[in-house]
């Protein structure tokens, strides 16, 4: 029962996240994707997603414990705070530590996941701004 709550739940903000996505101003320079492309493939993919919980439900789905309830809420307050940090410490300094953090958190060693941080961030950055060359945030060392 839970996970068709959970699929109606998403299929409702997947819907009013379309809708979001449809009034999205057009600026004067855009591409010919536009800026509401990307929203809405990502709530065509949650509608997708949700429509299998309610199609296909668990039949008795194991909740996890409260230390897991526990690092689900930190990962959710991390991301909370990287995309709060992002405009003052820019993109690359933000995903290194937001990275080093969760791929810490789901079992890396520390040394380990401070290079996957470096990696990630790095291996993004090049991929978005230089190749696609897409706008990032920029901090204080300009990138």
């Amino acid at each position: 029962m839970s996970d068709r709550i959970l699929g109606v739940v998403g299929l409702c903000l997947a819907v009013f996240y379309i809708w979001a996505a449809t009034i999205i101003p057009e600026s004067f320079m855009t591409d010919v994707i536009g800026p509401k492309t990307f929203p809405i493939i990502i709530a065509v993919i949650v509608i997708l997603c949700c429509l299998v919980f309610i199609i296909h439900p668990d039949p008795e789905p194991r909740w996890p414990g409260a230390s897991s309830l526990l690092e689900i809420f930190l990962a959710a307050f991390v991301m909370m705070v990287y995309a709060d940090m992002l405009p003052r410490f820019g993109f690359a300094i933000c995903t290194v530590f937001a990275t080093m953090y969760l791929t810490w958190r789901l079992g890396s060693k520390p040394v380990h996941a401070a290079l996957i941080g470096v990696g990630v961030s790095a291996t993004i950055y090049i991929l978005f701004k230089t190749i696609l060359g897409l706008s990032l945030a920029e901090g204080p060392f300009g990138f």
